[in-house]
């Protein structure tokens, strides 16, 4: 009788080699550097982008004749994964690479990608996304920053907040409203606007940890080209969802504070039995995590899966940073250099993870709603 031995989960020998490759250049990057959490938000590094285009590490998963590496997508994750979890400061690339790129590809035309994807694979410009509004947070439909058009240009005017990287950024993916008659859901067009062209003024806000990552950006009678609209106008609704897929289930909403977590880990009372439950309550939240991250990078998920990914990510992020505070005991209150001083800023910025890139409440109602098809 032939024994059957099951599905084999374990990585290549390729993978692994390049997994220990990663690690290895993540634990260089992040040498020195004092906040090792959130890096793919806060640790913007205009060298580390262009490093990673030297390797070839962004467009990885890209068709060649695009200019991208062409490789699998599984490779894209073991990157990153250690990337972050090691603290490297990717965060000048990784808005571009993880969603900007894909984007272009799927509904840019060609022009515009021989245009903007060059610069995205070499590591040499830096993207934000110009979505959310100080009244239209979560909610895109409800934007109200508009652009109207004049000949061959666009003319833009209202404000975006939480722009991640905006103060840094050389181009801004803009979402604008362009027909204020149209239901809420139309009347959307998305623009690639120059983030150096007149009429943009951009204000960093400063977070409770410090950080200025997140920004205000006015945009006050700003031209645009009309050649930089990206889909369809009017229409492009369907694309910002794609985007979010692209944006909210990512290995990047998994392990945000896994250095911490493995720094702090040392330090808890394993002889307790509730804290040796509360770890392996984390270690097999960040198994089943990857899980969710490996289907949706397969492609082996439902539709709107990155609204569960997410979810689930961020708040088990959030399940990090309070043990890492109770690890610490009440050293975590204390902002001093050192372990502690990442513990208290990850502890105060671990509320945003179930904020940014859509709010937990708004994707609960979407796996509700679009995916069990509950009642409203």
């Amino acid at each position: 009788m032939c024994h059957d031995p099951g599905m084999d989960f374990a990585p290549s020998a390729d993978l692994d080699a390049l997994r220990d490759e990663a690690v290895e250049l993540g634990r260089q990057l992040a040498a020195g550097l004092d906040v090792l959490e959130d890096s793919w938000i806060v640790g913007h590094s205009a060298e580390v982008a262009r490093e990673l285009g030297r390797r070839g590490w962004l467009g990885l998963t890209w068709p060649v004749e695009s200019g991208g590496g062409g490789r699998p997508p599984i490779e894209r994750l073991i990157i990153f994964e250690a990337l972050i979890s090691e603290g490297a400061p990717v965060a000048a690339a990784w808005f571009a690479d993880r969603q900007i790129g894909p984007t272009l590809l799927q509904f840019g035309t060609a022009d515009q990608q021989q245009r903007w994807l060059p610069g995205i694979i070499s590591g040499s410009d830096a993207w934000c996304v110009g979505m959310s509004e100080p009244d239209a947070g979560s909610d895109v439909a409800s934007l109200r920053t508009r652009a109207v058009r004049r000949g061959d240009e666009w003319i833009v005017d209202g404000s975006k907040v939480w722009t991640s990287g905006a103060a840094l950024a050389d181009w801004c993916y803009l979402v604008v409203r362009t027909d204020p008659e149209a239901p809420r859901h139309r009347g959307l067009s998305e623009l690639v606007v120059d983030m150096r062209s007149p009429g943009i003024t951009v204000r960093p806000i400063v977070d409770s940890t410090g950080g200025r990552h997140f920004c205000e950006v006015v945009y006050d009678g700003v031209r645009v080209p009309h050649e930089n609209l990206v889909g369809v106008e009017n229409d492009s609704f369907r694309q910002i969802m794609r985007q979010m897929e692209h944006e909210r289930g990512g290995i990047d909403r998994l392990v945000s504070n896994r250095r911490l977590y493995l720094d702090c880990l040392p330090l808890a009372d394993l002889i307790d039995p509730v804290v040796r439950q509360e770890v392996a309550a984390l270690e097999i939240g960040y198994r089943i995590g990857r899980v969710l991250v490996v289907r949706a990078v397969l492609g082996q998920g439902p539709p709107q899966m990155s609204a569960i990914t997410k979810t689930f990510g961020t708040e088990f992020e959030q399940r990090v940073a309070a043990f890492c505070a109770r690890a610490l005991g009440p050293h975590a209150m204390l902002a001093t250099p050192g372990i502690a001083a990442r513990v208290s800023r990850n502890l105060v910025y671990a509320p945003a993870y179930t904020l940014m890139g859509g709010t937990t409440q708004v994707l609960r109602n979407i796996i509700g709603e679009r995916m069990l098809d509950l009642p409203r």
